[in-house]
């Protein structure tokens, strides 16, 4: 045990020596003089020696604890002197601490829960689905069969799956408007839901695409709904997130999924309907697609279209924040730049 002692002291010094920093020193007191230290350990060990030997081993472990703890305040005053002799400042235990920096919400989350907060008052539930889809419900069940020429209007990015047929039936979905079908084969009318979700296309990046971007789709179902309904609700919706003072326009559109189909936009902001650039000249900015739940849809989840009706909406979450914010980039809000994500702290939260 003697023996012991007196090497575990060499190897201890020599490796003290060698520490240049505080943490290089901290990290030799724990290795050593730490509860799980090797000298700790080897002190336990005394206990079990015959007792003739323990008195002995005893006082020689002491004495190498005190040895080690005065040659450890040695070095450590050491590193000190040699920190202030190069200019370093001492600790002022005096001063704060340093605040820790604070994060905030990326503007497409302050965006998505303005959406969301505006539909929920209007009696809607959000719910979320998938992001890898099936064909069926990405496309087949929303009245877009194989070789449709709607689904040329979709990029997709297929998943390197093939079934038996070698057909691959696996997607990142295109648009959220997959959950219309699921959350209809889990429920019964009626229904009113907001599909908040990311989004996969297969397309070139400009200022105005990206091939991954969310969306919000919606859908009510029930008894008597009517086109009056939708117009009612998506002008509401408008007014609480654009403000009070604005006029809604629907023109007639094409989405295989409803029927009839509308295009809906709003009076432009900047310039108050009398025509510039942010609106092309128009006056007006469309800012989603709408329309009454085709027949053909109810039909393929099991609601009789003679009973029910419904009509579902969808748009761009960054389209819409782009134009309440003034961005004139797309890419900007997946580029992970601090200058411009800085500009939303504490918006909306």
């Amino acid at each position: 045990m003697l023996e012991r002692l007196e090497e575990l002291r060499a190897r201890a010094i020599a490796e003290m020596e060698a520490a240049g920093d505080k943490a290089a020193l901290e990290s030799w007191r724990l290795a050593y003089l730490g509860r799980k230290g090797a000298l700790t350990i080897l002190l336990r060990s005394i206990g079990a020696l015959p007792p003739e030997e323990r008195r002995a081993a005893g006082a020689a472990g002491n004495q190498v604890k005190t040895d080690l703890e005065t040659a450890l305040e040695r070095k450590r005053a050491a590193l000190e002197a040699a920190a202030r002799s190069t200019g370093e400042p001492p600790l002022d235990i005096t001063l704060p601490g340093r605040a820790p920096t604070l994060g905030g919400l990326h503007p497409t989350t302050l965006m998505l829960r303005q959406i969301c907060r505006a539909f929920t008052a209007l009696g809607f539930q959000v719910v979320e689905g998938p992001e890898v889809e099936w064909d069926y419900y990405n496309f087949e069940a929303l009245n877009i069969p194989k070789d449709h020429p709607a689904r040329d209007m979709w990029s997709t990015f297929w998943m390197d799956f093939q079934n038996k047929a070698g057909e691959r039936p696996m997607l990142l979905r295109t648009h959220t408007s997959p959950m219309q079908i699921r959350v209809m084969e889990r429920a019964r009318p009626p229904i009113r839901v907001v599909i908040p979700g990311r989004c996969y296309r297969y397309e070139a990046t400009d200022a105005t695409h990206e091939s991954i971007f969310f969306q919000v789709e919606g859908l009510a179902v029930d008894q008597g709904i009517t086109m009056a309904d939708l117009k009612g609700t998506l002008y509401e919706f408008a007014r609480r997130l654009f403000g009070p003072e604005r006029r809604v326009r629907f023109r007639c559109d094409y989405f295989p999924f409803v029927e009839p189909g509308v295009e809906m936009a709003i009076d432009c902001f900047a310039c108050g309907g009398s025509g510039c650039r942010l609106c092309s000249g128009s006056g007006w900015i469309e800012i989603m697609g709408a329309g009454m739940v085709h027949p053909k849809v109810l039909e393929r989840v099991g609601y009789d279209p003679q009973v029910y009706t419904g009509f579902a909406f969808g748009l761009g979450l960054e389209r819409i924040a782009m134009l309440q914010w003034g961005i004139n980039d797309i890419r900007l809000f997946y580029s992970n730049d601090l200058r411009f994500l800085k500009q939303f702290k504490g918006v909306g939260q």
